[in-house]
Order: C-alpha cells, then sequence, then structure tokens
C-alpha cells in the first residue's frame, strides 16, 4: 500500500491544528481526523494565549486556526478514528468505513475529564462557575468563595494551589477512603474540608450549590473538580506505545512514541493542560517529521 499523506493527525484541538499548519507551510501533505469533541472548544475565555490582552474563548481560537488551515487547502475529515494499524509504508487509519493511509500519524486526541455530579456542567462552564484548570483561570477566580470536588489524594493539591487565590477554599472530598487524618497540610493551610460522600451540585442565583444527603448545603463562587480524565491515548496503546499507568503516552525529546512513526502531542502525552504547552509540542513534532522524511524541493 501506498501512503496518501505524509502525516495523519488524529484531533483537531490546539495541539492537532498547530502541527496541522508546520507540515503544510513544510509543503507535506496532510490531513487531520476529527470528530470535533475537542475540550478546547469549551473554554469560555482563556488569558494565556499571548497576543489576545482580553482573552479568546476555546471555540474562537479553534475557528482562527481551522481558517488558517482552509487557506492552506489541508484535508480535513471529520470523523473519529477508530483503529490504527501499521503497514509496510505506515499506516492506515480506519474511521467511519473510511480508511486513510499516512507514512507517520501524531496523535493529538487529547482527554476527557470526568465531570462531577452536576446535570448543568456544560453551561456552568460556559459561565465560568465550572473550572477545570486552576493554571490556566486561578486568576480570574481571585477573592472568591472556590469549591474542589474530588478524591482527596487527587484534589488536596489543587486545594493548595487555590489557597494563593483567596482566602475561601474549601475541598469536598468525595473519595471512598479518604481519611480525616490526611487533612494536616490542608488545614495547616486554612483550607477547610468536607467529607461528602456523595453531593450534588446546582445552581443557585449566581453561583453553585452543593447538597449533602443529610440536606445542608454549601455555596461556592465557582467549582473545580479534581475527579481525574480519560487520556484518549487507546489508538496508540494498541500498537504497544509505552504509556505511564494513567494512559499518558512516553515520548522522547522529539515528541515520538516507542512505535516507529507514531507521535504523541498536547493532553495525551501531559497532565500540564495547557494550549502554550500543545502548541510546542506541535511544532516540534512537525519539525522532527519534515526531517524524517525524504527532501522535496521546489
Amino acid at each position: 500500500m501506498t501512503a496518501r499523506f505524509d502525516c495523519l493527525i488524529v484531533g483537531g484541538g490546539p495541539a492537532g491544528l498547530m502541527a496541522a499548519i508546520y507540515l503544510a507551510r513544510f509543503r507535506r501533505n496532510v490531513c487531520v481526523v476529527d470528530k470535533g469533541a475537542s475540550r478546547a472548544a469549551l473554554i469560555p475565555r482563556s488569558h494565556n494565549v499571548p497576543g489576545f490582552v482580553h482573552g479568546l474563548s476555546g471555540a474562537d481560537l479553534i475557528a482562527r486556526m481551522s481558517a488558517q488551515l482552509d487557506e492552506l487547502a489541508v484535508a480535513r475529515v471529520e470523523a473519529e478514528v477508530t483503529a490504527l494499524r501499521r503497514h509496510d509504508h505506515g499506516f492506515e487509519a480506519s474511521s467511519n468505513g473510511d480508511a486513510h493511509a499516512a507514512v507517520t500519524v501524531i496523535l493529538a486526541s487529547g482527554i476527557v475529564d470526568t465531570h462531577p455530579p452536576f446535570r448543568e456542567w456544560r453551561a456552568a462552564v460556559a459561565d465560568g462557575l465550572l473550572r477545570y484548570c486552576p493554571v490556566c483561570d486561578a486568576f480570574e477566580a481571585s477573592g472568591q468563595r472556590i469549591g474542589i470536588i474530588g478524591p482527596l489524594r487527587r484534589a488536596a493539591g489543587k486545594a493548595l494551589f487555590l489557597r494563593g487565590y483567596s482566602r475561601d477554599v474549601t475541598l469536598l472530598a468525595i473519595g471512598e477512603d479518604d481519611e480525616p487524618g490526611a487533612t494536616s497540610e490542608l488545614t495547616g493551610a486554612g483550607v477547610e474540608v468536607v467529607f461528602a460522600p456523595d453531593p450534588r451540585l446546582r445552581r443557585r442565583g449566581g453561583g453553585v450549590e452543593a447538597v449533602f444527603a443529610d440536606g445542608r448545603t454549601l455555596q461556592f463562587d465557582t467549582i473545580y473538580p479534581a475527579m481525574g480524565a480519560e487520556v484518549r491515548s487507546q489508538l496508540a496503546m494498541a500498537l504497544g506505545a509505552e504509556h505511564v499507568g494513567e494512559g499518558y503516552l512516553k515520548v522522547d525529546d522529539h515528541q515520538r512514541t516507542s512505535v516507529s512513526g507514531l507521535y504523541g502531542i498536547g493532553d495525551v502525552v501531559t497532565d500540564l493542560h495547557q494550549i502554550s504547552v500543545a502548541f510546542g509540542h506541535a511544532a516540534v513534532a512537525a519539525c522532527a517529521i519534515h526531517h524524517s522524511l525524504p527532501r522535496r524541493f521546489a
């Protein structure tokens, strides 16, 4: 089988789109396959993207980058890649009954957050009441009543980080094996810890209310879930790619996985879920791929 594309990019979030922009400008034949479920599209307003003084939404960022791809005539397929196979000339990806062949593949499929018990979570994210990334937006939550919900071992670090932005920080510990004796650092830092195995969240007034099984309630201006996420690395793992326990792919300094010709970028390789990090990964991977392919002359 002769590969049609120099590179197939799985995922159309900031990481995948940036890699496509680079490779297209290197005059490489590239295709982006994306099912339209980028985590970045949920961002109501990011203030960490340089040059946008008042920030911009994740959807706006993706739209702007997509417009660049249109100018570069990059092939795009709206579908989910369901299988990835090796062959003598590279890879073959299956999606919606179609097959796409490429010499190299970039996996930029990201993660899917585990959401808290909050029926209106999507609207709450849009309104800034539910936030997933304190590194991204704790600055905007400064001085607010902040709640963190999740198992104690997973949520403690996030609570301590957010304590640097507000005096009013409460951790709702929902883990079955959470132990009150493990809270000394939190209480010493002024973080209130509430053990609540089965709270429910709902909108109330201009904030979020936590409702407990015994009828008690707590009111917050914003909630940060710390409940983990699913790393969408299954395609690479099925090929035997090395990974850590959580599913993040192991890559080298050129974003190469342990599978020759397969690269990983963005959230699928790191728990530092930042657009700027994704951009850096994309540039590194694209340059490495360009130099790994046969030279092409004008």
